[in-house]
């Protein structure tokens, strides 16, 4: 009896992850135990640092592709992107779920997260955002819960939430419209503190229409990923329409911004030498500009390669913009620069990781991708083929008679 190597399961990948969450795991302990002094570098200029700036804001809008592929396929009845709906509605799913992990490390008494429930400010922006992503993580389990319970044969509970889908998917848009600008609403109250190529009255629109590209976005990074990890098709016809959606919504966005910057009179901002300049022009360029002219190409929307980084490109770019409006934006007013501690950094990571390992059990325990790898038609033989190859068994039986 040969004894089995406890170390034959280890690869890279497996180590990786586990040193990010045992860095992860005492940032946390520091955190908890030493509060936000001994953790963070954040101060009373800077009191949002990186875990809202990326957890919050970025894991939120990164998450729209959850609502806006449930509305295609639920409510517009564009039923043959129902392959990808699943996976889609896990990412957003996890993506809410590290959002709230994410805002238990920056709140400053975490364990009364739940006052929101019971003491209601409804003048409140962070009170709306707060009952809007409550309610739409619920929702967005109750739209996953179907595959969990196929494991389980739960036929009769699938039928109930099945017949409740089309009122949820409803409920679930209206939810993500409010929450995801009023994510921008909440820096409409800094206008003297905010550099003025972020700042405007259109934030909250600007981060709803940006939130639907990078959605997009992330339905083909997410499609792609899981494709190359778990050997499966990959769904390209469906994820160049995404594409295109990806493109009409950086093209709104585009044409907002312009005439925004125009009714501000702000285009002189543009061209000022300074580093707020520089890093709008990258989200800019990086993140709406060259994907928009890249992906309006039908080429390069069926390249498998290109519709990658494309989506790459887009998912940074709004990385980057919400990074520069928490952050960059806000550099000027305060005086001093902001920079994350590893502490910081490695908790983040940790949380994308946590999500990354949660989306890979999930995938390999459940019904997770409708994708079926259909064999090729057999050659249909046209009619001439057919009567020649009657003639020559005709031609052989004579043969073998004479």
């Amino acid at each position: 009896m040969t004894m089995k190597n406890p170390f034959s399961k280890l690869t890279f990948w497996r180590v990786t992850a586990g040193v990010i969450l045992l860095a992860g795991a005492y940032s946390t302990i520091v955190r908890y135990f030493g509060g936000l002094g001994a953790a963070t570098n954040l101060t009373n200029e800077f009191p949002w640092g990186l875990w809202i700036g990326f957890d919050v804001l970025c894991g939120v809008g990164l998450a729209a592709g959850g609502f806006t592929l449930a509305a295609i396929v639920y409510i517009f009845n564009v039923k043959r992107f129902e392959p990808i709906v699943r996976p889609t509605i896990l990412t957003a799913f996890l993506g809410y779920l590290l959002v709230i992990v994410g805002l238990m490390y920056d709140l400053g008494r975490p364990l009364q997260i739940w006052h929101a429930i019971v003491m209601w400010n409804p003048r409140s922006v962070m009170f709306e955002v707060a009952w809007c992503v409550m309610l739409y993580t619920t929702v967005l389990a109750l739209e996953f819960s179907p595959v969990v319970m196929e494991r389980f044969k739960m036929t009769r509970t699938i039928k109930v939430i099945k017949k409740i889908t089309i009122p949820l998917i409803i409920i679930g848009v209206l939810l993500s419209t409010l929450h995801q600008s009023s994510l921008g609403s909440l820096y409409l109250i800094v206008p003297e503190k905010l550099y003025g190529l972020w700042y405007s009255a259109y934030l909250p629109v600007f981060f709803y229409v940006s939130a639907i590209a990078a959605g997009c976005a992330m339905i083909i990074f997410e499609s792609f990923l899981s494709s190359r990890a778990f050997k499966r098709g990959l769904e390209l016809p469906l994820l160049a329409e995404v594409a295109r959606v990806g493109v009409v919504m950086l093209g709104v966005y585009l044409t907002m911004k312009v005439v925004d910057l125009a009714d501000r009179h702000a285009f002189g901002l543009l061209f000022t030498p300074r580093t707020e300049t520089y890093l709008y022009w990258l989200e800019m360029v990086v993140g709406v500009i060259a994907p928009l002219v890249l992906l309006a190409r039908k080429k390069i929307r069926e390249n498998q390669t290109a519709l990658f980084l494309n989506a790459v490109m887009i998912i940074l770019g709004f990385i980057l913009n919400r990074m520069n409006i928490s952050i960059t934006g806000m550099e000027g007013w305060a005086g001093r620069s902001y920079f994350p501690t590893w502490m910081e950094i490695s908790v983040t990571i940790s949380i994308v990781t946590g999500g990354f390992i949660l989306f890979a059990y999930a995938a390999r325990h459940l019904a997770l991708f409708g994708h079926v790898e259909h064999a090729p038609a057999p050659v249909r033989e046209s009619e001439w083929m057919k009567d020649l190859k009657t003639v020559s068994k005709l031609n052989l039986e004579e043969a073998y008679h004479e």
